[in-house]
Parts: structure tokens; sequence; C-alpha cells
């Protein structure tokens, strides 16, 4: 089945799942601002989103299926939960007020302050405390994915402990990189290790936890590990590419966030081990610098192209792309078909994706 067939087909089940988690949530509090700030939090899920991370776990589990069955939508989503727990909390320590094109969750809150005329907090720091604990929430919600689901108790366990190995990730991989912006001279090798982390260790237990339920055979398991982490780090490099030099109308994210925030992207890392000494210092200078103006800005995006990076940066995710496709033929020879070609379309879909 195509991607574009297998999103049709699966993000409105997908979507059920994720509103049947919040409306037994919804049911379950009577407090007014309890039931705003669920309300408020669904409302944010279902504002957009690929999906890609519970595709994935569906796909999976058919891939190795002989029947289909949608009792595995219910536990895909809990990943998307833990996704947007980990988005929730970037958007407040990144000073991202969009999200999808939309406000961001902790800008919604900080909108709510407004409108109410709340007092005693100012409505920044309101936004951001309720943006935290939204994260968390998602997190914690994220688990009712498998409390609930209609699997077997130590399928459920399994996939729990898969469920904490990506949050683990997700937080060392975010904790390094928060480490990098005050660091120099480092390698795209070092890039690569926190991407693992962050996004692709993330990805890889979505598919392990189709896996899990579809009772796969262990010696399968390192292939799709391997497609996993690989398609996480396509898709954070195609990520900083857009950041910088996407369409905002398309990506619906300012593309002067990572720019300004100093982030250590693969455009910035290979950067700097490529242009000349006075380049190179120029361009940390201006990084460095908390107050950037909109030139310095451009000044950045042009360093960035006189040092070739785009190039240089789609071809690494090019090679990366290579070696997924690599893992997923190794197991062509065990799947159905028809995940065949989703996997093999969401392959294509990442590395030319352009929101």
């Amino acid at each position: 089945m195509k991607f574009t067939e297998y999103t049709k087909n699966y993000i409105p089940k997908i979507n059920e799942a994720i509103k049947s988690i919040y409306n037994r949530k919804l049911i379950s509090v009577e407090n007014s601002f309890l039931k705003d700030y669920y309300s408020e939090l669904k409302d944010y899920f279902l504002s957009g989103g690929k999906r890609i991370r519970p595709l994935l776990g569906i796909a999976t589990f058919n891939a190795f299926s002989d029947t289909l069955d949608d009792k595995i939508v219910l536990p895909s989503v809990g990943v998307e939960f833990l996704h947007n727990a980990s988005l929730i909390h970037d958007d407040i320590i990144d000073k991202d007020n969009f999200r999808r094109g939309k406000p961001s969750f902790h800008y919604r809150f900080r909108n709510y302050h407004q409108q109410y005329q709340l007092k005693k907090m100012v409505d920044i720091e309101f936004g951001n405390s309720i943006g935290i604990i939204g994260g968390d929430s998602a997190f914690i919600m994220g688990l009712e994915a498998y409390l609930f689901s209609e699997f077997e108790k130590d399928l459920n366990l399994k996939a729990i402990n898969y469920y904490e190995q990506a949050f683990i990730g997700i937080i060392n991989g975010v904790l390094i990189e928060t480490d990098m912006v005050n660091k120099k001279d480092l390698k795209l090798s070092d890039y690569i290790d926190m991407i693992s982390l962050k996004t692709g260790a993330l990805i890889e237990k979505s598919m392990l936890i189709g896996a899990n339920y579809a009772n796969v055979d262990e010696k399968y398991l390192k292939d799709l590990s391997i497609l996993g982490v690989n398609l996480g780090i396509i898709f954070q490099i195609i990520d900083d590419i857009l950041g910088t030099f996407g369409n905002e109308k398309v990506t619906g994210k300012p593309t002067d966030g990572d720019i300004r925030e100093g982030k250590k992207t693969c455009l910035l890392v290979d950067a700097l081990s490529k242009l000349e000494e006075n380049d190179k210092l120029k361009l940390e200078k201006l990084i460095e610098n908390p107050n950037m103006t909109n030139n310095d800005v451009q000044n950045v995006k042009d360093l960035f192209n006189k040092a070739g990076v785009v190039n240089s940066c789609n071809e690494l995710a090019n090679s990366y792309f290579q070696d997924a496709k690599l893992s997923l033929d190794r197991l062509k020879r065990k799947i159905n078909q028809s995940e065949i070609e989703f996997f093999e379309n969401l392959l294509n879909f990442i590395i030319t994706r352009k929101f």
C-alpha cells in the first residue's frame, strides 16, 4: 500500500484514538480550568502533524501480520503523545511561539492569561509554566495507549519498556544538543550522535513497538532498528535545512529561529568545518550574538551558502537514505508487499519533503 493510501486510511483512525484518550480525560475532570486545559491540549494535538510515528508502528505490525487488525491503532498513538510532549517542551526552550503554523501550546496559555487578565504571574511565565505541565501531561497520557490496549499484558508491558527507552533517548539527545550550543570544533559525527537520540530513538521505538505486537522474530529487529534510526537521522537533517531555507508558508515555522538560537544544526556544524578562518570567526561572532538583527540572520545564511552546506547536508542525508534502503532490502524477504511499498514511499517522502 502506498504511503498516501496509508495516511488516508489510518490518520483518521489515529486521530480518533487520540480523541478517545482525551475524551476519557475530559469526562474524568470537573474543575473548569482543568477542562479548559485538557481541551486546549486536545486541540493542540489535533491541529496538525504528519503522524509518521504511529503510522510506522501500524505499518511494522501489518508488515509481519497475516491479517490486518485495527486494535494496533490505539497502542500506536502512544509515541505520538511522547513526540508532542517533546515538541511542547522544545518550543518553550527554543522560544518558538508557533508550531505547524498555529500557536504553540505554551503560547496558547500566554494568550489565555491575556484574555482573562490574570494577575500575580506575568503572561510569559504563566504560559511557560502551563507548557511545562502540558508536556508532562502528554507524556503520562501516552501510557494510556498501552494500559487500555486490547493486546496481551506482557506485550503491553514490553511496549511500555520501549516507550521508556524512547523517552530517555529524547532527553539525552536534548541535553547533548543544549550542551553543544556552547561547544566549538564540533564534528558532523557529534551532530549525528545527538540526532540519533533526539529524533532517531523515537522513530526506531515506534517501529519496535509495532513489531512487538506482531511477535516479530528477534533476528529481524536489528534491521528494523537501523531503518528506524536512519529514518530519524534523515528526517532531522532535512528538518534543519527547511528550518533555515524552507518556505515559511509551507513549513509553518520562521526561518530565523535556529540561527537566532545558535542551534548546532547540520548546516552550522558543517559550515564551521568548511569556511576559511576569517569567515569562520565571522560566523561564530554572528551566532554568539544574543541580539541578532535581521541583517545578521541574512549574513549567516550567506555564509552557509558560501560554504555550500545545503548541498553537503543533502548528500549526508542521502548517505543515510542508502543505508536505510539496504536494511529495507534485507527485510523484503519477510515483510508483506503492501508494507514494502509503504516504507519505500515513506523514505522517498522524508528525503524530498518540503514541510
